[in-house]
């Protein structure tokens, strides 16, 4: 997959987030989390959506998963399955529609879609405000090894790992009403004139 200029300059902003301590592959992570930007500025028709992916330790999250409907992925070859394929990218964008979670190998092949997160509460402290969606992607991140990344409907992209947040990427409209952010301090922040990414330091 070819980078533009505008996702070289996203990536140097998401090194505080897809670093090396996360322990999973970190091209599958950062395409991830472009992909989830992407769904995040443009949603789908005029319409912004939410959806999520968990990135790594596949195996586990299918077992702490079901299928809300006959997964649309299931059957076609890993190679056109590649998070990097554009037109998987532009696939996944349309079956962002849909209620449920994809679930993403760490060597980037989208194993599922649609998928129902069985989470549990327990343990987890979320900021007030947030909803079902990032509380699933706190608890699957804490229960396995994956690193969850979630796109609000109000086009925020959160990251979750080892249940809290720790990355929080904010369109830069956001920042300009002076948003308040729900990662707690400390925090780095790093902007260019489209998004504002915060990482836990």
């Amino acid at each position: 997959m070819g980078l533009d200029k505008r996702d070289i300059k996203t990536r140097k902003l998401l090194s505080g987030i897809c670093c090396v301590s996360r322990q999973i592959n970190i091209t599958s992570l950062e395409q991830v989390v472009l992909l989830a930007i992407e769904i995040a500025r443009e949603g789908r028709e005029g319409k912004k959506i939410g959806t999520m992916f968990i990135v790594s330790d596949n195996e586990e999250v299918l077992k702490r998963s079901r299928g809300l409907i006959l997964d649309p992925l299931l059957g076609h070859p890993a190679e056109i399955r590649h998070i990097g394929d554009h037109n998987l990218r532009e696939t996944i964008k349309e079956l962002a529609q849909l209620d449920g979670a994809f679930i993403v190998s760490d060597d980037g092949v989208v194993i599922s879609a649609a998928r129902y997160i069985d989470a549990s509460s327990e343990g987890i402290k979320l900021p007030l405000g947030l909803g079902s969606r990032h509380m699933a992607a706190a608890s699957i991140s804490k229960s396995t090894r994956a690193v969850a990344v979630v796109v609000s409907e109000s086009s925020m992209v959160r990251i979750f790992d080892n249940g809290e947040m720790i990355g929080e990427i904010i369109p830069e409209i956001w920042m300009m009403n002076q948003y308040s952010t729900h990662i707690e301090k400390p925090f780095i922040e790093r902007s260019n004139n489209e998004i504002t990414v915060l990482s836990k330091d």
